[in-house]
């Protein structure tokens, strides 16, 4: 999946998602008591899905300091092109876990395939954007008017949810459906009056016509478009010990984020395949989640709020195939002093 092409949804059939392998003898299903963490982590390399997204990008810094060797675990990158190629893998037990928006986690649930989220890896916050022109300046006022968004992503998503928190629904506007990267350009050449559209478009856009203004973002709900990494649960039950490693060593490449943010982003632009000058705004727009934000929100109000909000929008935009427990679907034991929600 190109940079671009982040959000598009998986929907995959149920009959290809559903594991064969269950956890019927793992008592870390339990809704109490803690995961039994060895001393050191269980040996083999942990296959990680994943796609060339920024957001799961602090794995690339892992990988050239060695955090993962430091905390006596090894993991895998397996690069994947389309969302259900990786989704495929994760069902058939060729992947350990992978990186995977929270909608694609809930669908992939529903679906069938026994996953639990473990971390919460980057929120959305200016990357994803409802775009206007002056005049229209507020979601209300979309009322009648054409919006340009790529249906069954998290463009629809956020336009959906948007329209709700505003006591509308779909059918308050002119549904112009496209991708994300013609969603901009239609707006600009003003064939629409509005676009559902993401970094570096959003950025692109403001740059070409100074009047485009962005009336409502995924910071309004930070969550709500977000990435998370998932485990099998069988995986979760013969090796917890790698999974809490590995949940250290993506912390310890935020940490190193935070640190020197100019030389992890040459890093992690070079992992996924682009010129860092070229994903400024788009590393403006997102936050990546460490270890203080995982403890505070993963079991709180991520899981309380921000996941049955992901669930019932996903649902209603055509994303989420099946009904989903959210509460079971986190288990956040694998974090240092963690615990299930």
């Amino acid at each position: 999946m190109s940079i671009a092409k982040r959000h598009v949804g998986a929907l995959v059939a149920t009959a290809l998602l559903v594991l064969t392998t269950g956890c019927s003898t793992d008592d870390r299903s339990a809704a109490d008591g803690p995961v039994k963490i060895p001393a050191s982590p269980e040996p083999g390399t942990f296959r990680l899905g994943t796609q060339p997204w920024i957001g799961y990008a602090p794995w690339y810094i892992a990988e050239e300091k060695g955090y993962a060797k430091q905390h006596r675990t090894a993991f895998e990158q397996v690069n994947f092109t389309t969302d259900d190629q990786l989704n495929a893998a994760l069902a058939g037990g060729k992947i350990d876990g992978a990186n995977v928006s929270s909608h694609t986690a809930l669908n992939l649930i529903a679906s069938g395939v026994d996953i639990r989220i473990v971390m919460l890896e980057d929120v959305s916050k200016q990357a994803d954007a409802v775009l206007t022109r002056a005049g229209t300046n507020s979601i209300k006022a979309l009322k009648g008017k054409r919006v340009a968004y790529e249906e069954g992503t998290t463009s629809d998503i956020l336009l959906r949810y948007g329209l709700r928190q505003n006591g509308m629904d779909i059918d308050d506007i002119k549904r112009v459906p496209m991708s994300a990267t013609d969603a901009g350009s239609a707006f600009l050449a003003g064939r629409v009056d509005a676009a559902v559209t993401y970094e570096p478009y959003v950025s692109a856009a403001q740059a070409k016509q100074p009047t485009t203004r962005s009336v409502y973002s995924a910071a309004e709900n930070p969550g709500l478009i977000s990435d998370v990494f998932v485990v099998r649960a069988d995986v979760l039950a013969e090796k917890p010990g790698q999974v809490a490693a590995l949940v250290k060593t993506w912390n310890d490449a935020v940490s190193e984020y935070a640190k020197a943010p100019e030389a992890s982003r040459a890093v992690m632009a070079r992992g996924v395949g682009a010129n860092p000058k070229e994903l400024g705004t788009a590393f403006d727009g997102i936050e990546y989640y460490g270890r203080s934000e995982n403890e505070t929100k993963l079991t709180g109000e991520y899981v309380s709020s921000v996941l049955p909000e992901v669930a019932s929008v996903a649902k209603d935009a055509g994303l989420l195939q099946g009904d989903v427990d959210t509460d079971a679907a986190v288990d956040g034991r694998y974090l240092p002093g963690g615990k299930q929600s």
